[in-house]
């Protein structure tokens, strides 16, 4: 099963891309709720790069590195990865009338039902929306 989540960033193409893809920017929003955070990041944004942002609950309770390759890196239109578990997702970036449209599709995986999937995917890119929306 592939899902699918989208949102209407209102910033420019460039700087949609560039807060996707920056270390930093990525650490500012990669959260899908507020117990949790991404205090670190790495990006070899190329085909063949690997990349990983470690993800960890507030209180120290638990982490985990989420971490894939790309297959696709298409400045500033498109991306694909393959996660470490084999899943393909494909984010594809679309500026219309002053705002940008991401679109991210994804490999379900099977430990939780595809609704929880899609609202946890949707959480993390409400929050690249408000992170983007918000910076100066």
């Amino acid at each position: 099963m592939t899902i699918s989540v989208s949102v209407r960033v209102e910033r420019p193409l460039a700087l949609v891309w560039e807060g996707w893809n920056t270390p930093a920017s990525i650490m500012a929003w990669n959260a899908a709720s507020p117990e949790w955070h991404c205090p670190g990041s790495r990006v070899d944004l190329r085909v063949g790069g690997l990349f990983c942002h470690r993800m960890a609950a507030r209180d120290g309770s638990m982490g985990f590195d989420f971490e894939g390759t790309f297959t696709e890196v298409v400045p500033p239109t498109s991306l694909g990865y393959v996660m470490d578990d084999g899943r393909a997702v494909r984010v594809r970036f679309v500026e219309e009338q002053g705002g940008t449209w991401v679109h991210e599709e994804f490999d379900a995986e099977s430990e939780h039902s595809g609704e929880q999937q899609r609202a946890g995917w949707q959480s993390i890119l409400d929050n690249f929306k408000r992170y983007m929306e918000s910076a100066s």
